[in-house]
This record gives structure tokens, C-alpha cells and sequence, in this order.
């Protein structure tokens, strides 16, 4: 049969399974527009800016493993997402943008709104596309989920010229036949050493008495988690994370020990610094958990296993590097390594534990650490938590337990300030059956709060919690450690008042000031099947400790 190239967009879509998008229109998406008018299959969500799309889908692809997608315009409709695009890639989320774009006649010519979308997201995409041939449209939009979703996950561009659009051409449904740039690649060459490779790492797990296993992304991209602490169990391992590994592992496990790195827990970065084997999953070993790479796990022989071959010794050597999906190889590994009992080792991590716990002062009326620990208590870690950038991020990281994958979504690898009030969105609408909150700072939440008109318009029931310290709480604590407490532009102001602000949106809004008026705001902000937005008024000299100094071992911890 023959459609239009705006019909055959949609065709592809309900043939991915897609029943939700999110987007903002403009006269080169027109037509597309126009055939989503009448499609009932789909559901468009209308965010207040392109950006807010972008993190909407990121929210939604990370709370359920499936793709999100988002519908913009040409020129800076296109460009608006950058910053979103750039998060997901960095933080390997499966994400399909399409933009449109100016005729192909008009291509060249500085004509209205045209700009080079696919030379602009070269660097942080997958792949992109340029749609010349309006034939090859079924097979770019397929190949497009195909490779997002394939091996390591990532965002892909497919760029729409409006006469594309509107061509008339046959469409056949998809016939099953694999995707031609699967034989144009061969992505796991490495992987052929993997046998010899896996002999290597169970004869090392075996010998080795002071075990400790890295948990990245990886782990909770692949659905690993299961595998992840049976392997824990069984060669009686603790385990630490990375940001994004975060929900890996249970947070109330015995063999947890937190968040490893800059601002990871004092037990966590001692075992990492004195083990003799370090098993990294699914992590790529970033300055925020390195530091000081000639330190790192100085003592340790390293097996690093990762789907990803260019993050193999990129940052840190591998001594044994596996190639491959987390999940199928943890399962070897399971199968392989001898159970062993708790040694010396696991008594000298408890005793590390109950030496130096997380703590913080309480200078404030209001402990910010204080209001996410009420958080936890009251949610039980049966929650998603989404973050915002800078302190707000590393608090919740800290001081909230969780218990499963794809509950913590946080911009880790860009820290985008601004991503996690549209985050909090797609993952509401993706995974209804979860509270969603939202953990921000004043200075992130301020950047992006238009997307509270889409909250408004769609009743979405999400908690924002703002940590209001009335700063840039990061960039002031950095100045007042690093730079003799020259605050130079990091302090905010004039001061928003969020309870208006959202009031001015139709969404109810709570204030507290002190930590005896948490735990009764919390109970009703949680139990209402509303928008709620509670502003959390803070000290700005409040700080985030345990951390490391950049370019320290990451034992040398300020607290």
C-alpha cells in the first residue's frame, strides 16, 4: 500500500510497540502532526520545551528498558535537544529523536529554521540520519530502534525533511529480516579471547581473600541484578557502586557498602583501595570514581567486564578483560567460581562500617540528609527517585536505600542540571505503578520548572522535593574548599518562592523549615494522588562529606 512519509512514521512506530511520545511541534514536523491527530494507538505528551522532551524520554526509557522517543521541529526545535541527547549518551540510554527539517531543495541554503542536526549530535549519538530517499524511511526508522536499543544502548537522530514527509511510497510491513548494519559491524572482535579470558578470572576469584565487585550502569541496563547478588552470595564479595550503578544491588544488603568515589562512603573507598581482586561490572571507571588513577586499588589485580570494548583500560588497565551482555556472563561466572565462607576480609569491611558510618552534622534546622532518610523510611525504597544535579544528586545517592534496578535516574555521566523534573515526567507515565520523586536543588529545579505546566497539564502525581539552600550548593561548596570561600556567582537571587511558583500552575505546594515538620509534610505530600511540589528550606553551608579531593586517592577522604 502506499502512504505518505508522515504515515509511514507512525506506521514504524506502533510496529516498535511505541505508545508514547513526547514532543513539541512546528511547521517541519507538520505533517506528522497532522497523521498523530487521528492515531489513537499513540499517546503524545506536550512538554513546555524540547529539552524537557528529551529528559521526559530519558526518564522513561531508563524506568522501563524501552526506548523513549521524541517528535521536535527543525533549527531550534532540533537544537533544544542537545543537552538531552548528550545525557542519554553518556549515560548509555536507549533513546530515537526525530527532528524535522527543511526540504531537500531548501538544504544548503540558510533557508528558515534549517540547521545541521546531524552534524551537531555526530559526537553524542549512536548513529544519526539524514532521510534523502524517502524509501529507505521504513528501513532508517527500524534500523534507528535497532541500533538504540542493541548492545550498548544509546540515543539515534533521524532527521526529516518535510518533503520526505509528504512523499508517497509503498510501505511493507517489517518482514522479520535482520538489520543490514548488524553485518556491516562486527562489534565484539575482543570477545574471542573471552574463553581464556574466563579461565583467568575464576582462577583469580578463587585465590584472591579480599574480593570486592564494582557495580556500574551496566549492570542495572542489562538486568543483571539477580545475577549480580547471587555472584555476591556465593564468593561472599562486598559490593560497591558506581552513580549510575546505584539499585544494582539491594541498599540494605549486608554486603552493600554504598557509593564508591568522590563522594562514596569511607568503607566503600577502603575496600576498593585494599582489595587484591576488583571485579568491575558494567562501569567505566570515571574520574568521579578513579581520582587518582596510580592509586586506584593499588594492591588489586583487575577483571573488568563490559559490553562496551573501547571501555576496556580506557581509564583504568584491565588485567582480564570480559567481553560481553553482564547478565549471560555473570551467569558463567556463577556456574564456574567456588563457594567460599566470609573471611577476615568481610570482618574488616563490618568493622570499617561500624567505625565510619555516613553522618552529618546537623548544623541547620533542616537537614537536608535528614529529609531523604525520613523519605526513605516512609517509601521503603518503593519508589522511584529522580535527581537533579549537585548536592541534591550525591544527598540521595547517600541517604536513600534502593532496592531495585531502574529506581534511581540521575544525569551521571553529563550532570545536565535541569534533568530531573523531566525525568521524574516519563518515568511517572512509564511506570505508573511507582511513587515518583523528584530530589532537587533550587538552583537545578529552576531551569527546567516550566516542564510544571506539563506536570499541570497531564495531573502527573509526582512529589517535587526542593532543597532550597538559596545556591548553587555544589559549585559554593567546591568554592568554599577550593577557592578560600570566594563565593564569585553561586549565590541565587532573588528568592523564588517554589510554593507560588507552583500554586501559579494549579499544583499544591508544602514548605518546611524544620526537621520536626518532615516526616508529617512527607506522609501527605506521598499520599496524594496529585502534582505536590515541597520546598525544603536549607542551609547554604550545608555540604556533601564524605569526599575526596580532585586528584586524591580516593582514601584520603575530607569529612
Amino acid at each position: 500500500m502506499k502512504l505518505t512519509g508522515a504515515e509511514i512514521v507512525i506506521e514504524c512506530l506502533k510496529e516498535q510497540n511505541v505508545d508514547l511520545i513526547f514532543g513539541y511541534p512546528g511547521g517541519a514536523v507538520l505533517p506528522i502532526y497532522d497523521v498523530l491527530y487521528n492515531t489513537k494507538e499513540i499517546t503524545h505528551i506536550l512538554t513546555a520545551h524540547e529539552q524537557g522532551a528529551t529528559h521526559a524520554a530519558d526518564g522513561y526509557a531508563r524506568a522501563t528498558g524501552k526506548p523513549g522517543v521524541v517528535l521536535v521541529t527543525s533549527g531550534p526545535g532540533a537544537t533544544n535537544t542537545v543537552t538531552g541527547i548528550a545525557t542519554a549518551y553518556m549515560d548509555s540510554v536507549p533513546l530515537v529523536v526525530f527532528t524535522g527539517q527543511v526540504a531537500g531543495s531548501l538544504l544548503g541554503r540558510d533557508s528558515f529554521q534549517e540547521v545541521d542536526i546531524a552534524g551537531i549530535t555526530m559526537p553524542i549519538t549512536k548513529h544519526n540520519y539524514i532521510v534523502k530517499n524517502p524509501e529507505r524511511l521504513p528501513h532508517i526508522i527500524r534500523e534507528a530502534f535497532d541500533i538504540a536499543t542493541s548492545g550498548r544502548p544509546g540515543p539515534v537522530v533521524v532527521d526529516l525533511p518535510k518533503d520526505v514527509q509528504t512523499a508517497e511510497i509503498e510501505y511493507k510491513p517489517y518482514d522479520g529480516q535482520p538489520m543490514e548494519w548488524k553485518t556491516r559491524r562486527k562489534w565484539y572482535d575482543a570477545a574471542e579471547d573471552n574463553p581464556v579470558n574466563m579461565e583467568k578470572a575464576v582462577e583469580l576469584l578463587n585465590e584472591s581473600s579480599r574480593p570486592v565487585i564494582l557495580a556500574g550502569g551496566g549492570v542495572n541496563i542489562s538486568g543483571a541484578h539477580n545475577e549480580l547478588r547471587e555472584f555476591a552470595e556465593k564468593i561472599k564479595a562486598p559490593v560497591c557502586a558506581t552513580l549510575m550503578g546505584m539499585g544494582a544491588f539491594p541498599g540494605q544488603h549486608p554486603y552493600f557498602l554504598g557509593m564508591v568515589g568522590m563522594h562514596g562512603t569511607r568503607y566503600a573507598n577502603y575496600a576498593v583501595s585494599n582489595s587484591d581482586c576488583l571485579i568491575a561490572i558494567g562501569a567505566r571507571f570515571s574520574d568521579r570514581v578513579v581520582s587518582k588513577v596510580e592509586a586506584f586499588a593499588p594492591n588489586a589485580r583487575i577483571i573488568h567486564i563490559d559490553i562496551d570494548p573501547a571501555e576496556i583500560s580506557k581509564n583504568v588497565t584491565a588485567h582480564i578483560p570480559i567481553y560481553g551482555d553482564v547478565k549471560q556472563l555473570l551467569s558463567d561466572l556463577i556456574g564456574r567460581v567456588a563457594e567460599r565462607d566470609e573471611n577476615d576480609w568481610n570482618r574488616q569491611i563490618e568493622e570499617w562500617k561500624e567505625k565510619h558510618p555516613l553522618k552529618y552534622r546537623g548544623k541547620s534546622s533542616l537537614s537536608p540528609q535528614f529529609v531523604i532518610e525520613k523519605l526513605y523510611e516512609l517509601t521503603q525504597g518503593n519508589a522511584i527517585i529522580t535527581t537533579e544535579v549537585g548536592q541534591n544528586q550525591m544527598w540521595a545517592a547517600q541517604y536513600y536505600k534502593y532496592s531495585e534496578p531502574r529506581t534511581f535516574l540521575t544525569s551521571g555521566g553529563l550532570g545536565a542540571m535541569g534533568y530531573g523534573l523531566g525525568a521524574s515526567i516519563g518515568a511517572a507515565l512509564g511506570r505508573p505503578d511507582k511513587k515518583v520523586i523528584n530530589i532537587a536543588g533550587d538552583g537545578s529545579f529552576k531551569m527546567n520548572s516550566t516542564e510544571l505546566a506539563t506536570v499541570s497539564k497531564y495531573k502527573v502525581p509526582i512529589v517535587q522535593l526542593v532543597l532550597n539552600n538559596h545556591t548553587l550548593g555544589m559549585v559554593r561548596q567546591w568554592q568554599d574548599l577550593f577557592f578560600q570561600g570566594r563565593f564569585s556567582q553561586s549565590t541565587l537571587g532573588p528568592d523564588v518562592d517554589f510554593i507560588k511558583l507552583a500554586g501559579a500552575y494549579g499544583i499544591k505546594g508544602f514548605r518546611i523549615t524544620s526537621n520536626d515538620q518532615v516526616e508529617e509534610v512527607l506522609k501527605e505530600a506521598l499520599g496524594l494522588n496529585e502534582p505536590v511540589v515541597v520546598e525544603c528550606d536549607i542551609s547554604p553551608d550545608e555540604k556533601v562529606y564524605p569526599m575526596v579531593a580532585p586528584g586524591a586517592a580516593i582514601d584520603n577522604l575530607i569529612d
